[in-house]
């Protein structure tokens, strides 16, 4: 049986210069044998030291018990700020706290249900544009995908279709955020002369990204403040909407009774559209690969699909069936988390095992490495949706499985990004069979997300009944 790709790590640890020039393009490529195994490990860089948390009650002490003590690290607001601002994803303390309460009540359980309508209008759409180039040799599916995420970010959080155009515009402009982002951050991390930190390509990517956003916000905003001062049809609109920005425009402060401030929502849509988007088609890309080199499974989960959708439409009810597609997102994110380095510091000296960390100690928890470790893992890099409904697991679920972060910081949109999961995969597996293209072999990269270098190649063959939706 084969198995699922992953970069080949070296037998020893690598000199600075050549972690230096591997790591421009790929975290990945700084890994090396050891690392699958180690529960702590330490890196000297020349501008910090790095410790590599893989032990699970090390893990719970940073990202469950002791959050406080462990903020996320200083280095990934400045890489992020020119796209998120000061959103949840990189602020901290009461800053933080009061955003995500402000925030909370739009990814209610309840919430994400409500979109589902938008999201299916979105897959759908997918449908038809996979539908007019299904036809050709091979398709590289990613931008498909890409696509696809950012449709659906946009339609559920702003009621907005996001147009071939725009789409086009700010999807290309985060692959030059993503692409700098790494560099920029080795760049402090070698403690290189500050002028080479000044990351222009990156800003201008950002302002592409944020400049649509902005456009897009501006009108809701005003509509927002109308409502406030007292305009009953503004309000009527505001309370009409069913997407989630409707939800934040209506969120205030509970402390201080004020509502997000333009900029402010400005910033948490940038980074729900980065975390929102990315992530997803990330993890969705690599569900595909692994369901085209696993075809028995793809089988199986085709069966699930149609058994389901033979008794009843395809709704949030269907999908909960869906067992083994859930199951299959579920590995792809454990094989391929789309974040799979989570950085945090230390604000004051601590000890763990037998190292002495410094106060503004980087701490890397990787859920790369995690859910990679044969620790923890039965047949760690094979790929088994099954394994989630086996008894057996050597290590519990809490302890060894974080694609989407534990704790209190926890991704907001893990119920979302799993909804729309199930909906893409249970749409496609319904509607075709598909294979890798002949000869293709993706390239996994860790920037931003992992991502696979040479886009995915598939070769699609349309099935010839379909369910009606």
């Amino acid at each position: 049986m084969s198995c699922p790709v992953f970069p080949k790590p070296t037998k020893s640890k690598a000199s600075l210069w050549k972690v230096f020039f591997s790591k421009r393009h790929s975290w990945l490529n700084a890994l090396y044998e050891r690392s699958y195994s180690m529960k702590m490990g330490e890196f000297r860089l020349p501008g910090m030291t790095l410790y590599m948390i893989n032990q699970p009650e090390l893990v719970r002490r940073v990202m469950v018990s002791e959050t406080e003590q462990f903020p996320k690290h200083q280095l990934l607001a400045d890489i992020l700020s020119p796209l998120l601002g000061e959103s949840i994803f990189t602020t901290n303390g009461s800053q933080w706290k009061k955003q995500r309460d402000m925030l909370d009540p739009a990814f209610k359980h309840a919430r994400v249900q409500k979109v589902f309508g938008l999201m299916q209008e979105a897959v759908a759409d997918m449908s038809a544009r996979l539908h007019s180039i299904d036809q050709q040799p091979e398709i590289d599916i990613d931008p498909v995908i890409t696509y696809a995420t950012a449709d659906i970010i946009f339609r559920t959080i702003m009621s907005t279709k996001l147009a071939p155009e725009q789409a086009n515009r700010i999807l290309a402009a985060f692959v030059r955020f993503q692409a700098e982002s790494p560099k920029l951050a080795l760049l402090k991390m070698f403690r290189l002369p500050g002028w080479l930190r000044r990351g222009r390509k990156q800003r201008d990517a950002a302002r592409v990204i944020r400049t649509t956003i902005e456009d897009l916000l501006r009108p809701r905003y005003s509509e927002a403040s109308a409502a406030r001062a007292g305009c009953p049809l503004s309000r009527a609109a505001l309370n009409a909407r069913q997407d989630i920005l409707s939800t934040l425009l209506l969120a205030v402060d509970e402390v201080t009774g004020q509502p997000f401030t333009f900029d402010e929502i400005v910033d948490q849509i940038s980074m729900l559209f980065l975390a929102g988007h990315e992530t997803s088609a990330s993890a969705l890309s690599w569900s595909l690969y692994l369901l085209a080199l696993f075809p028995d499974i793809q089988q199986d989960a085709h069966l699930e699909a149609t058994r389901v959708l033979a008794e009843q439409p395809m709704s949030v009810e269907a999908l909960k069936k869906m067992v083994l597609v859930r199951d299959v997102f579920r590995e792809a994110l454990r094989l391929y988390p789309p974040v799979g380095f989570l950085t945090r510091e230390c604000s004051v000296a601590t000890e763990m095992r037998d190292k002495t960390m410094p106060k503004d100690g980087a701490l890397v928890v990787s859920p790369w490495l995690i859910h990679r470790h044969k620790a923890f893992w039965d047949n760690p890099h094979g790929f088994d949706p099954y394994r989630f409904t086996r008894d057996g697991l050597k290590v519990p679920l809490h302890k060894s499985y974080l694609p989407f972060g534990v704790g209190p910081r926890v991704c907001i949109g893990a119920a979302f990004a799993q909804q729309e999961a199930s909906l893409v995969l249970a749409t496609l597996l319904r509607d075709y069979r598909f294979s890798l293209a002949p000869d293709f072999v993706p390239e996994p990269v860790g920037r931003l997300t992992i991502r696979s270098a040479n886009g995915m190649k598939l070769v699609l063959l349309r099935r010839k009944s379909q369910v009606s939706t």
